[in-house]
């Protein structure tokens, strides 16, 4: 598979600068990293997360959980995981589990971890388990220009 539909029309409709990076199948963000030999810190993972009457993708890197007490703060409500049936109806040209941390994809509202602020490369899924999308950091700035920076992760090892 290459990249989802989605996220290529987004990439190539905004003149992003990207590469697509190989790898044999792996189940996390965290292990896909590896396989490319990237830092964790740089593998931007996306999470849908489920509020009161709409969605939300919290982007963090592959190093860190999503602090949904954090995000619901911010938020001023509470979030939850959105169910696995919740995840495939918002990325259906994605395999189950790799979600793209590109929310003008998929029509969302984010928010990101401002960790990932002022990396030089930008590294995420593209929507399987065999590749990554390289870009560097301020294209993917450009890219959720819109998008609002708190601290939403926290280490997870």
């Amino acid at each position: 598979m290459t990249i989802a539909k989605s996220l290529k029309a987004i990439l190539d409709g905004r003149g992003a600068r990207y590469d697509i990076m190989l790898h044999e199948p792996t189940m996390s963000a965290v292990e896909s990293a590896r396989a490319c030999k990237v830092s964790e810190d740089n593998l931007a993972k996306g999470v849908l997360l489920r509020r009161k009457d709409d969605f939300v993708l919290a982007i963090v890197p592959a190093s860190c959980q999503v602090e949904l007490n954090e995000i619901g703060s911010w938020l001023n409500e509470p979030v939850g995981l959105a169910t696995e049936k919740e995840v495939e109806s918002f990325f259906s040209d994605c395999e189950a589990g790799s979600i793209p941390p590109v929310p003008a994809a998929y029509g969302l509202q984010s928010i990101m971890d401002e960790s990932l602020d002022g990396l030089q490369e930008i590294y995420f899924e593209g929507g399987d388990h065999c590749s990554l999308v390289h870009i560097r950091g301020r294209d993917f700035q450009k890219l959720l220009h819109d998008v609002p920076h708190a601290h939403i992760g926290s280490r997870s090892h």
